[in-house]
């Protein structure tokens, strides 16, 4: 009997130490990599769509902001995993030929919301993103 108990509690261990990881690599295996949507804007009635792709590599976040037509690639990244701080700039496409200098930080509310403030110039607002 203690024999069927202990291979029983071996096969069940075994089990859980192929499962965990499993769904650890279906979300990339982080916190932050992955596919997000949501919005932004200055306001809560002045909201923009935007998908987010997002691939952490050690505290080092890439990846690209697709909005209002205009894909454009995330420069200076960074994640702190003790404070869920995320960190992101980007260069968008402005008025005539002027490239418009986003910063963008944020917090990880939990594995599936980020969100946080923007602002470039003298225009800044909010945004929030959902893990898809």
């Amino acid at each position: 009997m203690q024999r069927k108990v202990l291979t029983f509690l071996f096969l069940s261990l075994a089990a859980w130490a192929i499962v965990i990881p499993a769904f650890g690599m279906q979300s990339g295996g982080d916190p932050i990599t992955g596919k997000w949507s949501g919005d932004w804007g200055p306001s809560k009635f002045d909201r923009n769509p935007a998908t987010v792709d997002l691939k952490l590599n050690g505290k080092t976040v890439t990846g690209t902001v697709n909005s209002e037509g205009k894909t454009v690639p995330i420069k200076n990244g960074t994640f702190d995993p003790n404070t869920k701080a995320v960190h992101m700039e980007a260069d968008a496409p402005g008025p005539g030929d002027r490239m418009v200098h986003f910063v963008i930080d944020g917090k990880l509310a939990d594995d599936k919301t980020l969100a946080g403030t923007w602002n470039h110039d003298a225009r800044k607002g909010d945004f929030k993103i959902t893990r898809q």
